[in-house]
């Protein structure tokens, strides 16, 4: 509201029904100070001196103020020292700039402006600005400044509250001053004030030995109820999970688990005698050593739990068998998944899928499809992702028969493989050559009712236009129109770049154009097959007006780009205007492959031009290019 306050002032000034006097102006200014605004405070301020009102502490208070929230220092600086040549210098105004300089990361000054307040104007800071100043250094992570005003509070009789000990033990274990933090910690059992779970996580993930970490929880335990107890260990473990002192929490639970069954051992009793722990301090602790991949440990304290008179839970089976899963650990998932049956629990379709995943991952076609007739028993549904990931590693080996047997096992078992797993099938079949098998396999499953997508059909056009079978790759193209199915990007360069290469250009510039009536923007790969083609079929000039279009949409050439058009430049017997290209390769730090070079060396060998052959072969050898 400082516009709003500064433009009702201007009105009443303008009007002539109100003279501001010093009150109205020391007013706006300390509105003013809240947001920092500088300029406006000094306009006024200026316009106070003019008018010949005085400029008294309340006046420069909020100026002092203004300059600080501006964190323009040196002027507050200047403000401060004239306000106590006049003597006007109060708690307040010190803790304006002392506060500021806190914040501002300004630590050491500050320090000294409070020692200098202390001896020169034997004045003592309030118990708010010892808080924030403690804060404030510690964030600074200047710890011995901050421990010098806890002290410096206690001496002046003020009660540090929760908070004080919170950040001060928090910074002095950051930085391994154990020692330290325990003499804190005593005072705060002098004081009777009782450490909270942050407290004790703190000091319990810096102590260098388990026996410290029970003698520190000894104070803390024996004043709580079993309920408060209980909480207090849930919430220290949970505490460790999350910053990451996951070894700490794993030894607190295992030794309270040793201390329900063993009660003679004095230790035990200081801390664990009594304790049922409940099954969530569990959880968190399983789950933490998973997440930070400590399977074994994760696995002992879930095979522990029974002897803590803990019961297993559905999430923590499903949570480890994945953990397990997901290192490879198959024995292990199937000896839970046998416990689990044992036990109370039933698998879910996570437990099946889990260790699916794992046998897919593996390539265990055998063992995929065991688990496949486990499912359906259950009546659970396998996840796509994995078995599209099988049938994917399995193309990539080459082995493009074994997944479509197995996808055919699959639909034995009673499962309908997903469109995905199909194309990853038939893309493998294109792999190895063995087109004919894929178009079979497109054609069988749109007889049984699939409806193929427009990646499969992307497929099939791939595979017939790489066997140089164009005319069959439209006719593929004209029933995917049929179908509804808007052809992408990817299927229009496909069967431009074939009809290019088979020296259809007229075919392959109907295909562009088609392209651009349905609005669809071409791309690098799109403009790159058409200029080879054109350059191949003798029109250089076309060539390079496509590509100038192609700049003109924003549509940037790349290296294979450039090269293309180079050599089909060099084709057409026209090396002067592939030189120039070449310049602008090198101009974008695009470095050509060894054969441009080559190709407008015998370009202009063949114009008899030698000059500039030599050129060329001494820039080829200039940046480092082997042939």
């Amino acid at each position: 509201m400082v516009k709003e306050a500064n433009l009702l002032f201007e009105r009443m000034k303008s009007s002539g029904l109100c003279v501001h006097n010093s009150y109205s102006y020391n007013c706006l200014l300390e509105v003013i100070s809240k947001v920092g605004d500088v300029s406006l405070m000094e306009y006024r301020l200026h316009e106070m001196k003019i008018l010949g009102l005085p400029i008294d502490k309340h006046a420069l208070t909020p100026v002092l103020q203004c300059y600080c929230n501006a964190g323009n220092f040196e002027k507050a600086l200047m403000i401060f020292n004239e306000m106590n040549e006049k003597g006007w210098t109060d708690q307040h105004v010190l803790n304006i700039l002392v506060l500021s300089y806190s914040k501002a990361g300004k630590v050491d000054a500050a320090f000294e402006l409070i020692e200098w307040m202390e001896r020169n104007l034997k004045l003592n800071m309030d118990q708010k600005l010892f808080c924030v100043l403690i804060h404030g250094f510690s964030r600074e992570s200047r710890l011995d400044k901050a421990l010098q005003l806890y002290y410096k509070m206690q001496k002046l009789g003020y009660m540090p509250d929760i908070s004080i000990y919170d950040v001060l033990i928090g910074g002095l274990c950051k930085n391994k001053e154990i020692e330290k933090a325990l003499i804190l910690y005593t005072h705060m059992q002098q004081l009777g004030i009782l450490p909270d779970a942050r407290i004790v996580s703190k000091l319990l993930a810096s102590v260098p030995n388990e026996r410290v970490m029970i003698q520190l929880l000894e104070y803390r335990w024996k004043s709580l109820a079993e309920e408060e107890r209980n909480a207090l260990f849930f919430s220290v473990l949970t505490v460790f999970v999350n910053d990451g002192f996951i070894d700490k929490a794993y030894y607190l639970l295992k030794v309270s688990m040793a201390a329900g069954m063993d009660r003679d051992t004095q230790e035990d009793k200081i801390f664990f005698v009594d304790e049922n722990l409940v099954a969530s301090c569990f959880q968190t602790v399983i789950d933490g050593l998973c997440k930070f991949d400590k399977l074994d440990m994760a696995l002992d304290l879930f095979y522990d739990m029974d002897r803590s008179g803990c019961k297993r839970n559905l999430l923590q089976f499903n949570d480890l068998i994945q953990c397990l899963s997901n290192g490879d650990r198959l024995d292990e998932c199937f000896d839970l998944l046998n416990m689990m049956r044992k036990s109370e629990f039933q698998p879910t379709h996570f437990t099946f899928n889990s260790i699916f995943g794992c046998l897919c991952r593996r390539g265990d076609v055998a063992g995929a499809l065991d688990m496949f007739r486990e499912m359906r028993a259950s009546g659970h549904e396998p996840w796509i992702k994995y078995y599209t990931l099988l049938v994917k590693k399995l193309c990539g080996q080459g082995k493009a028969i074994e997944a479509r047997n197995f996808l055919a096992d699959m639909t034995e078992e009673g499962f309908c493989p997903d469109m995905i797993a199909y194309s990853a099938v038939m893309d493998g079949f294109i792999n190895i050559n063995e087109l004919n098998q894929s178009l079979e396999l497109f054609e069988e499953i749109c007889k049984r009712g699939y409806s193929p997508d427009v990646v499969a059909y992307n497929i099939v056009i791939k595979g017939l236009c790489k066997a140089y079978r164009v005319n069959e790759a439209e006719e593929i193209f004209s029933k995917m129109l049929g179908k509804g199915l808007v052809p992408s990007v990817v299927t229009h360069n496909l069967l431009i770049d074939a009809w290019c290469k088979a020296g259809d250009i007229d075919r392959g510039v109907l295909c562009f154009s088609r392209m651009k009536e349905k609005n669809q923007e071409p791309n690098v790969i799109t403009y790159t097959s058409l200029v080879d083609g054109l350059c191949n079929a003798g029109k250089p000039d076309d060539a390079l007006k496509l590509w100038s279009d192609m700049e003109r949409s924003g549509c940037y050439p790349n290296k294979i780009a450039y090269m293309a058009l180079i050599h089909g430049l060099c084709k057409c017997n026209e090396p002067d205007v592939g030189v120039v290209y070449l310049q602008k390769m090198e101009e974008r730090g695009i470095l050509p492959d060894a054969y441009i070079f080559e190709d407008l060396i015998v370009a202009y060998e063949s114009k008899s031009n030698i000059a500039m052959a030599q050129l060329i072969s001494e820039k080829k050898v200039k940046c480092g290019i082997v042939s």
